[in-house]
């Protein structure tokens, strides 16, 4: 069956969205909405995002098993979460009444090929801050952009922005090969690593799946490219047909930056573009991970038609998305920051950029996100909390995953005990929310880190 696109349904259709709350389907569901098409959906739960889905028109039905049989009968089209199997009652529904079910990656493919410009922004890391700081950019400078951003921006008031002209922006995650079926006029690579390794069997396929992106550019784009990263770059050599763009820290790349200098842990410093100066940004986010997402975006900018100048102007009004570096609140006078790191070199990334600003000590809460990433990346977390001071460890994420039986958190704490780091292994929030109010003194930061629900701890300690 050939590929979706959306003329293939007339302008008002149904189109009806299993598992509507997630952040991506949830933003895929308000574009189609401010398009003129209806949206019916199922979820597990009510929430904000789906109540906002509800106000704008939306027909949502909640619980395990939910089926909206309206959605089912009348739906032109049937898009998918990841999560939904074939034994779901809807993808049954769907498939007895011959309705064509697609996956949310092709449906966002689908919607990016309307866009003249379009801009994926891929790597293991920066991607939702990459594309937070595009958005601000494109924004800023009148551009009236589609925007999808993997995380809540204040900017935009979410995670989705409907646009009127022809920019389209969107993160695009490597993951189960989704980003292999967007249709991207300019590919920004900012990392490859390890990571989804149960999916991928490793580096070698990942970086295979990161050419194989970079390539849907061939004859209509760019890829945009940090030079430094030793796996971009096998990803880039020996193909034919790429416009390449790179950005680094170093001056034998396109685009780099000079005379950075830091100021209450925030830097600023100067881009310049092949030996000429092109503008000068002052970061309201901390760390040098954050100089290279300013010159990606920067350099994008540029490809799509806003100088550099301008660019930076709305770059500098970013001040981060939420669980980004993002200050919660107060804690016996410590600031305490929530952040979403759960890759080693995120983790890393983070902590080095919290010792940029003046401290005592640095606590750093952990929950470890998934067992498969845990057990295959454990060395790699043992070595990412050198630069805090104190590291309580609690339970496992399990996401998508059941526990396996050998992968333990506990014994995580014990190798990163043994590197040298103060580390504690602590159950239960609430125990951990106890230990903190004790121990944690005026002039400390306090993380909370994780891709799952350790965010809650926040509740029980701030102020």
């Amino acid at each position: 069956m050939k590929r979706f696109v959306m003329s293939d349904i007339e302008k008002d259709a149904l189109i009806h969205f299993i598992g509507i709350g997630g952040i991506s389907m949830s933003g895929l569901a308000q574009i189609v909405l401010k398009n003129g098409y209806r949206v019916t959906g199922s979820d597990w739960n009510k929430s904000e995002i789906t109540e906002k889905l509800e106000k704008m028109g939306a027909n949502i039905v909640y619980g395990h098993g939910a089926v909206n049989e309206y959605g089912i009968e009348n739906a032109s089209l049937v898009a998918y979460t990841a999560a939904a199997k074939a034994d779901n009652p809807e993808m049954i529904a769907a498939k007895e009444r011959g309705v064509r079910t697609i996956d949310r990656a092709e449906f966002l493919g689908a919607i990016m090929k309307n866009y003249k410009h379009a801009v994926g922004v891929s790597g293991t890391h920066g991607k939702t801050t990459t594309t937070s700081m595009l958005a601000h950019a494109l924004i800023g400078a009148d551009i009236d952009p589609t925007i999808s951003v993997g995380g809540e921006l204040d900017l935009i008031a979410g995670n989705i922005r409907t646009g009127k002209s022809d920019y389209f922006v969107t993160e695009a995650c490597e993951y189960t090969n989704s980003f292999l079926k967007f249709y991207p006029t300019i590919a920004l690579i900012t990392n490859i690593e390890e990571d989804h390794l149960d999916f991928f069997s490793g580096i070698d396929e990942i970086i295979e799946s990161f050419r194989q992106f970079a390539c849907l550019t061939k004859d209509i784009g760019y890829v945009v490219a940090f030079g430094s990263d030793k796996n971009i770059q096998k990803a880039l050599s020996g193909v034919d047909g790429l416009n390449i763009i790179t950005y680094g820290m170093e001056d034998k790349f396109d685009y780099y930056p000079e005379n950075i200098v830091y100021h209450a842990g925030f830097p600023s410093f100067d881009v310049t573009k092949r030996g000429e100066k092109i503008c000068h940004i002052k970061l309201n986010v901390p760390g040098e991970h954050n100089i290279q997402n300013a010159l990606a975006a920067v350099a994008v900018c540029e490809l799509s038609g806003v100088d550099a100048e301008t660019a930076a102007r709305g770059i500098e009004t970013f001040k981060g998305t939420h669980r980004r570096f993002e200050k919660k609140g107060f804690l016996n006078g410590a600031v305490v920051i929530d952040d979403y790191a759960h890759h080693p070199t995120e983790i890393k990334a983070t902590l080095h950029a919290a010792r940029q600003f003046p401290h005592n000590k640095i606590w750093c809460v952990f929950q470890p996100h998934t067992y498969s990433r845990t057990r295959t990346l454990w060395n790699e977390f043992v070595g990412a909390f050198d630069d805090a001071d104190e590291l309580i460890l609690t339970h496992i994420y399990a996401a998508r995953e059941k526990p396996d039986g050998v992968t333990k958190p506990e014994n995580l704490a014990a190798d990163i005990q043994k590197r040298g780091v103060s580390a504690v292994y602590i159950d239960d929030f609430s125990d951990i929310a106890d230990f903190l109010k004790k121990n944690v003194r005026e002039g400390d930061i306090v993380f909370t880190m994780g891709a799952g629900d350790v965010v809650k701890i926040n509740d029980l300690i701030i102020e």
